[in-house]
């Protein structure tokens, strides 16, 4: 499957409390957790599958993202739903930090400059 992604995810771990509607209009919650966040949208890891196309909210300590539900697939330890967040809604590090954030692409920079020779190093004086 192709990545789409516009922005760059952060993975992160919080517990946050997901609600959304069944089609017969009953409304369903439950705790979900949060394994990564971007600006327009998010992975969570639940109990139960929600169906693609399901209206959802995101209750977090500091506030509420209101999303789609862009897919849903079974993994070993649970389902993983890809929220799309709607209208206005998009995550911001400084209205809501989860517990737990780490950007990829650190790792990455922090790898990179460890993996290069010292400046006084043989292989860069060659």
């Amino acid at each position: 499957m192709k990545d789409r992604r516009m922005e760059p995810r952060l993975l992160c771990a919080d517990l946050v409390k997901l609600t959304w509607r069944e089609a017969s209009g009953r409304q369903k919650e439950l705790i979900a957790n949060l394994e990564d966040i971007s600006r327009s949208g998010a992975c969570l890891q639940t109990e139960i599958a929600i169906p693609p196309g399901t209206a959802v909210e995101i209750q977090h300590r500091s506030g509420t993202l209101a999303g789609r539900v862009r897919y849903c697939i079974y993994r070993d330890i649970g389902y993983f739903l890809g929220v799309q967040f709607e209208g206005s809604s998009r995550w911001s590090e400084q209205e809501y930090r989860p517990s737990h954030l780490l950007d990829p692409r650190q790792l990455v920079e922090k790898a990179s400059a460890s993996a290069s020779p010292p400046e006084d190093s043989p292989e860069k004086l060659s």
